[in-house]
């Protein structure tokens, strides 16, 4: 228990001070309003514990070098109820780093509902990280079996490429299941290469099921191809088969899918849940436009209230967790540019954001402080969009999947085992 408490709170950032002052955030970093206090959205209140969250209705995907502490804090501030996903961690890295995890697998309470993506192909290393991170009270932990990077796919003999052994991946899940006591999950594609039929797809998710308690599949509705394409493509030239998706929730009504790939904002996410989805995942879309994405995520998808006002008191926040991070794993592990790489996206299209991104561009070459570089370039931005709270989109047609039951496939009828165990995808209460 001893792992788990340090675990726990290994990341936990000081609170803000009730009374906190212009002192400590001068000039254009100052609010207009004197009595204005940093938006507390993570932390106003004690997060729900573990397995006590609202479901998976929203959920930002897990990407290698953009998903880390810092962005998650930032995504957390905006949003109280989106899922967050870790960067896939190698198994052998846990294994290895058992002494150092902390590095690897702390996080602040406040990022709760978090899940842990493991990627892997060797059972025995699997079950041994796993086992490690269940100290660190994950929400969930998802096996990668949708990366088609040649490091993971190729030369790492993962991600992707383990849909072709669905055999390999349900023992796989049965093992991280038997070290862990949260739910499973598999982040998969819809095929690989020639394998890409849904018949072939259905017989993967079938065998995973039957052999493992996974009732949670996260489908990228594209194939990956191995051979030729780079990771960026494979996520641009497949085509999207949502169809496959949809004829999923059809045919494995006890299992739960989140839908993935292509949606790129609210009105696409609320179209999908409204069709049916179980839930959605948006990647990029997350991370490139932070605001307007997870900004609506509370009050349209959840019904909740949005407690964000503005991103100038995003900013006081995040500076509080940043200056409170740099240097805590030796001198720059991070640095100031590492903590506030994810800000640079906070004003994506707004008046000022070109400006700003130069500022910050010379500002990270001397700057020691996430306090002093914004001190440095928020002069770029005006006070009408540091101030402005989270504004509609126009909305888009509502016929975003209106013909996609007459593009459903067969209904695939060789199930292995028609009995499969309800869904557990939470035990929250919705």
């Amino acid at each position: 228990m001893a792992m788990r408490s340090a675990a726990k709170h290994a990341l936990v950032t000081p609170p803000l001070a009730p009374g906190i002052s212009g002192a400590l955030f001068r000039g254009r970093f100052s609010p207009r309003n004197p009595g204005a206090r940093p938006c507390r959205a993570a932390s106003s209140s004690p997060a729900p514990a573990a397995g006590k969250h609202l479901p998976p209705l929203f959920s930002v995907a897990p990407m290698m070098d953009w998903t880390d502490n810092h962005y998650r804090t930032l995504a957390r501030l905006i949003s109280r109820h989106a899922w967050l996903y870790t960067e896939m961690v190698v198994a052998e890295t846990i294994v290895h780093q058992k002494d150092n995890l902390d590095r690897f697998l702390a996080f602040p309470e406040d990022q709760h509902p978090i899940v842990l993506q493991i990627g892997g192909s060797n059972l025995e290393n699997l079950a041994k990280a796993t086992k490690l991170a269940n100290a660190y009270s994950y929400d969930e932990i998802n096996l990668n079996c949708g990366c088609p990077s040649g490091k993971v796919a190729g030369h790492g003999c993962f991600g992707a490429r383990l849909m072709l052994d669905p055999e390999f991946v349900g023992d796989a899940m049965s093992a991280i299941a038997a070290n862990c006591d949260v739910p499973v999950s598999v982040k998969c594609r819809i095929g690989v290469d020639d394998h890409d039929s849904y018949e072939e797809l259905c017989e993967f998710v079938d065998k995973v099921v039957s052999k493992s308690p996974t009732r949670h599949f996260i489908i990228h509705a594209r194939k990956a191809l191995l051979n030729g394409l780079s990771p960026a493509e494979n996520r641009k030239v497949p085509p999207l088969k949502y169809e496959y998706y949809f004829a999923l929730l059809r045919d494995f009504p006890q299992v739960k899918f989140t839908l993935n790939g292509g949606i790129t904002t609210i009105d696409e996410v609320s179209l999908s849940i409204r069709q049916g989805a179980n839930g959605v995942m948006v990647g990029r879309a997350a991370y490139n436009n932070p605001w307007n994405m997870l900004g609506h995520v509370d009050g349209e998808i959840y019904g909740k209230p949005t407690r964000c006002i503005s991103r100038r008191q995003i900013l006081k926040s995040y500076q509080v967790y940043g200056d409170s991070i740099i240097g805590r794993y030796g001198p720059s592990r991070p640095n100031v540019r590492q903590a506030v790489k994810p800000l640079l996206h906070l004003f994506h299209s707004e008046p000022g954001n070109n400006l700003w991104k130069r500022k910050a561009d010379s500002a990270l070459r001397y700057c020691k402080t996430v306090e002093s570089f914004l001190e440095e370039t928020l002069d770029a931005i005006p006070d009408s969009v540091l101030d402005k709270p989270v504004t509609r989109e126009q909305s888009i047609e509502g016929r975003y999947f209106a013909d996609i039951d007459s593009l459903l496939p067969p209904r695939y009828t060789a199930l292995t085992n028609c009995s499969y165990g309800s869904a557990e995808l939470v035990t929250a209460s919705t």
